[in-house]
């Protein structure tokens, strides 16, 4: 049976209770337990998948077709455990169960209510997969005294009741903010948070303060007597240079012996850490230096590209190279000569994306790198962009677009080189949407198998020839114009097993110019860089002394 974990937050939102879950899992992987993470979130919305960007930051996609957090991407970065649709629940989630079940009968006409139906409905979802890891770890979104959380708060509380004792611990995330007037870091906040949690019936057994000044002993044991816990339970989570340093930084404040110790763990099994020193030391040691151009339409909110820049930070790290990614709004080349903007840098990436709003500067940027030989990669509508310039600018299509974008606009002005998508294979049945269907989870989501044309570039990158990555798209190339393209030297080096959807597209002769349908940066992690980010880092800095 797994030992659970309940990380909850207070004081003020974005402390990273997140990167605190991530890195308290990877060092208990260290010790040698396995572990699985959940995202508990209190919104209404059934999943991320309709939220904007601008709002919420990316949505992560797991192999089997989940919608998720970001934070989910946090998990596998640092654990390698790959994230399931299980591991991800909001309320919306949560009372859709709820009512499904009410509607078919199943609770045999009792009231409907929050406690017991909606905590159990909770509690259930919490417990999925129990048997198969040491510890599970559950982090709770929102903080404490949200009313939208209550119904989370009750159900782990009630969680805790329910097993036996020393089965459950609770952490709690905090601020300890930093008075410059009077010198001094305010400890009442956090008491204040904990006294929020205790009025629900929770009592943490470990506080993680986040602090941008060190906390002297003086305010820890001041912390332990008001908030009642163990004075080596209250954990200093200092600002770091990367998140990367998060799981030694952690081990050095004692945060994964303070949570053996509160499941009465002992003798602990010695941590080893050599996977992350060897992180850390390739970040402190990085051997140069490149410039990547990232071109999107979401680029005011980092987090919305969120995996794209660790798994660039990744690939730098498999070339001991700091990547220095800038994002510029794509938009800007609807107007401008992008040449001024880009020239300077070593590689052009062009990200995802929904709707036709900057989309004629992606098409500029891709003509960009193809044409001065810079390396490039374009991610989903990146790939799709890549394609609808080569069919303008090389094989004389001059109307060459998306359907997409006649869908938004209302009419046709476009040929669709790329078009919605209304059936495809996915595992042993066939999918089918319509264009006017639900928005929410009617992609194509989740992993997918491609075959690699034996001999290309991408083939080499990843050293085999048949592979699987997730996708996240409703919108396809269409595979038509494959030969009037490939005539031009853009080659369909990856299709999907029945031959019918381009999955990767490259430019011959071009030292690096590559197209992705899915999403590799899903799947990169610190100490295991994608071949795709391994390989394009690589090309950055083969150009990199060209320039």
């Amino acid at each position: 049976m797994a030992r659970f974990v309940f990380i909850t937050g207070g004081v003020v939102s974005s402390l990273g209770k997140g990167l605190a879950s991530a890195a308290l899992g990877a060092l208990l992987q260290a010790r040698g337990y396995s572990v699985r993470l959940r995202k508990l979130d209190p919104y209404l919305n059934v999943d991320p998948g309709t939220m904007s960007p601008f709002e919420h930051g990316e949505v992560f996609v797991t192999d089997d077709g989940a919608e998720t957090d970001l934070d989910l991407g946090h998990y596998e970065r640092f654990t390698g455990v790959a994230a399931r649709m299980t591991d991800s629940v909001s309320s919306g989630r949560i009372y859709s169960n709820v009512l499904e079940k009410e509607r078919r009968g199943d609770y045999l006409g009792k009231t409907i209510q929050v406690i017991p139906h909606v905590t159990n409905e909770i509690k259930d979802f919490i417990a999925i997969g129990e048997d198969e890891v040491d510890f599970m770890l559950c982090e709770i979104g929102g903080t404490v005294g949200d009313i939208e959380g209550l119904p989370f708060f009750e159900a782990i509380r009630q969680f805790g009741q329910d097993r036996p004792r020393g089965e459950c611990i609770f952490m709690h995330l905090t601020l300890l903010p930093w008075i410059a007037a009077s010198g001094e870091l305010k400890t009442k906040p956090t008491q204040h948070s904990v006294k929020e949690l205790r009025s629900i019936g929770i009592a943490p057994d470990i506080l993680v303060c986040r602090s941008e000044r060190e906390i002297p002993q003086k305010e820890r044991e001041k912390l332990a007597l008001f908030c009642n816990v163990r004075p080596d339970s209250v954990i200093a989570a200092y600002d770091l240079k990367s998140i990367y340093e998060a799981p030694l930084a952690y081990h050095e404040q004692g945060l994964d012996q303070a949570v053996l110790d509160a499941f009465g763990i002992s003798p602990a099994p010695k941590p080893n850490l050599d996977r992350w020193l060897d992180v850390q030391d390739r970040m402190q040691n990085a051997e140069g230096e490149v410039r990547v151009a990232i071109v999107g339409k979401y680029t005011q909110l980092e987090d919305a590209y969120k995996s794209i820049a660790e798994a660039l930070t990744h690939g730098g790290l498999a070339n001991r190279t700091r990547v220095r990614a800038e994002w510029i709004d794509a938009e800007i080349f609807d107007r401008e000569d992008p040449a001024p903007y880009l020239e300077n840098f070593h590689a052009i990436l062009v990200p995802g994306g929904f709707g036709e709003r900057g989309t004629e500067g992606k098409i500029k940027a891709a003509q960009f790198a193809r044409e001065k030989k810079i390396p490039y990669l374009g991610i989903c509508l990146g790939m799709q962009m890549a394609v609808i310039e080569a069919a303008r600018n090389l094989a004389g299509i001059t109307s060459a677009g998306s359907e997409e974008f006649d869908h938004e606009a209302g009419r046709k002005r476009f040929e669709p080189v790329v078009y919605h998508l209304k059936e495809w294979v996915q595992g042993n049945h066939t999918a089918r949407r319509k264009v006017d269907d639900d928005k929410g989870g009617t992609m194509r989501l989740g992993a997918y198998t491609a075959n690699l044309k034996e001999g290309s570039q991408v083939a080499k990158v990843y050293g085999q020839t048949v592979i699987e990555e997730r996708h996240r798209h409703r919108y396809e190339v269409d595979i038509k114009y494959r030969d009037k393209l490939e005539e031009q030297g853009l080659c369909f080096s990856g299709m999907s097993p029945d031959g019918k959807l381009p999955e990767i597209v490259e430019v011959e002769g071009h030292p690096w110019f590559i197209g992705v349908q899915f999403h590799p940066e899903l799947k990169s992690k610190p100490f295991a860089p994608h071949p795709l980010f391994a390989d394009f880092v690589r090309a950055a800095v083969e150009n990199s002394r060209l320039v």
